[in-house]
């Protein structure tokens, strides 16, 4: 192996920084200003995703009891697969 690697170490900051400040950090702070619109911010996002229509209570009941019955279906299907198997 004729290859010479170099042992210097290359800086790679970009864009390269004073070495003054390199190690510096300064604490910012959030205004209240700031938070505030924040805070506004994410309450208009949640109000715009509210539903537009309230479901009614029969709605509900009627969703549920379509859930049930479909429950009952896929069993009584699973039911019947399982007796009809033929056997070996």
């Amino acid at each position: 192996m004729n290859t010479v690697l170099t042992t210097h170490r290359s800086r790679h900051e970009h864009p390269p920084q004073p070495a003054e400040t390199q190690y510096r950090y300064e604490v910012r702070r959030v205004g209240l200003a700031d938070r505030v619109a924040l805070h506004l911010g994410v309450a208009l996002v949640k109000w715009s995703r509210r539903p537009l229509t309230v479901e009614t209570r029969e709605r509900r009941a009627n969703r549920v009891e379509h859930l049930l019955a479909r429950l009952a279906r896929e069993r009584e299907t699973e039911r019947m697969r399982y007796l009809n198997v033929p056997r070996q």
